[in-house]
Formats: structure tokens, sequence, C-alpha cells
């Protein structure tokens, strides 16, 4: 069986898109699309029901790329074991978080250690990066308020409240504090459904039988940031990731609930391979 068809349709399915899929393989759409229909032809299946430039895996996709992940997660760990081998003097570590600072210290002290082996990092939220760690698609991850899942190995890393923030020239922009009943009916500007920031924020909310009014969904902490400067409502995020903004007042929020926190994951059946293990010594080093 070719392996780079294979390759081709498993980041297809995964990636829900030949462009993004593409940009992972770092091949031309063209050449993507012509190793997916070449794997069609050859069988004379259908993998993929085509919708514009949407694409979602037919009922025989959904069952080979149930396959593709058990073959490319067992690949991804070999070559964890024969860099083991090596001593970790090479090798290709992938690494996930739902904000670049909460990883880049540990990056940095790996690659120090480490030189000779490769990383990626992809940043995404919550619930995109637990279920790119359930297929194989990252190795380690931080995230969130990670849900009980038992295929998880977590070790928590830190902790942070939830803030509100506005531009400077908003009416809340010289308070000292708020509470959550002030927000109900404010236009909020808010991180998209699968956010953890978004999900303790809304859990709060309701708790407290408060309604959410209108609400700007952005899919990155920069548009949120960006939405909120421009005046066009209130945003919330997690203190740690407020960072400094002179256009920007942060405004602690009343509420012991509206607290997160970040852990360092990886599966639990990989949380003994060497490279793993090795980027996982190096975060609880820097504790």
């Amino acid at each position: 069986m070719n392996h780079a068809q294979l390759r081709a349709f498993h980041a297809v399915a995964s990636e829900g898109s030949f462009t993004r899929a593409a940009a992972a393989l770092h091949v031309t759409q063209p050449t993507l699309s012509g190793q997916v229909k070449a794997l069609e032809a050859r069988f004379g299946v259908r993998l993929f029901d085509r919708h514009g430039r949407k694409v979602t895996p037919t009922e025989l996709g959904h069952e080979l790329l149930d396959l593709t992940r058990r073959l490319f997660g067992l690949e991804a760990e070999a070559e964890h074991l024969l860099s083991a081998a090596q001593g970790l003097s090479k090798g290709y570590l992938r690494v996930g978080a739902d904000a670049p600072f909460h990883v880049t210290a540990a990056l940095s002290a790996f690659t120090r250690k480490y030189p000779g082996i490769r990383l990626s990092l992809t940043v995404g939220n919550s619930a995109e990066l637990a279920q790119a760690l359930l297929e194989h698609r990252l190795d380690v991850a931080v995230l969130a308020n990670v849900a009980g899942e038992a295929r998880f190995f977590v070790r928590p890393l830190r902790h942070d409240r939830l803030l509100a923030f506005v531009a400077r020239n908003h009416p809340f922009a010289k308070r000292r504090r708020l509470e959550l009943g002030e927000l109900a009916g404010q236009r909020l500007v808010l991180r998209e459904q699968g956010s953890a920031t978004r999900r303790v924020f809304e859990t709060a909310m309701a708790r407290r039988g408060l309604a959410i009014g209108e609400a700007l969904d952005m899919n990155s902490r920069e548009a949120v940031r960006e939405t909120v400067a421009a005046g066009l409502g209130i945003g919330v995020v997690s203190e740690s990731e407020f960072g400094s903004d002179a256009r920007l007042r942060a405004i602690p929020l009343a509420g012991e609930d509206l607290a997160m926190t970040e852990f360092i994951v990886c599966l639990a059946e990989r949380r003994d391979l060497r490279l793993v293990k090795s980027f996982l010594d190096v975060v609880a080093a820097k504790d």
C-alpha cells in the first residue's frame, strides 16, 4: 500500500480541509489532492464527501481514519524509540499549547538541553489540543481544566484567575473590581466555543443564574484584544494572558470559581517514552 497516499488521506481527514492538510504536510494542494484521488481510484471507493471547500470522511473514510490514527501513532512511537537509542541526539517532538507564553520557556530550556531534537508548536483551544493528543497528532500539550479523561497523564502547571478588560475610555475603565452580575446585558468579546477560558466564565455565569447577552466570538486572544481595544465590548481572559497594553485596562472579577488551572498533558500510554518524559522533566524542573 502506498504510504504517501495513506498519509495524504490521514492529513485531510484529520484537518477537514485539503488546504490545511497540504500546509501540514508541506506539499502543494494539487499534489495532495492527486494522492487522495489515486488512493480512491486504486480501490474504487469514495473516502470523502466534498462540499465546496469542506470535506468530511464517508463511513468508509471514518473506518480508515481509525486505522491510520493507530498506524501513524505507532510510527511516531517507533521514532521516539529510535531517538531514545541515540541518546536524544535526534528526534521530533510535537508540542501544543493554548497560549504560546505557557510553554515558550520550557521549549527554550528543552532546546538548550537537547539541541538535536526538532520541535513544533501548535496553538489552539483546549478542546482542539485534547483531540490532537488523542489522535496522536501531538505528543504533549499545555491546556486548561482538562476533563476527567482516563487516557491522559496530567500534571498541574500553573493556576490563573480570570479578569475582565476594557478600552481605556470605557465607562468601567476606572473600576477596581467587577461583579459578574455587572457583565449581564453587556456586549462581551469572548473566545470561541472549546476555549477553557470561555467554559470557566460561562459556568460561573450559569451558576449565578446570569444570562450572557450579546457576545462577539473570536478565534484567538489577539482578536479578542484588538476588538476590545477598538471599543466593541468587554473582554475576558486569564490574568497571565493579559500582558501589558496601554490601550486596555484590566479589572479583577469577583468570585472564587473564576480560576483555571493549566496542565501539562500527554497520553498516559506515552508518558514513559523517553522523548515525552524528557520534556515533562524539563517542565517539572522549571516549576
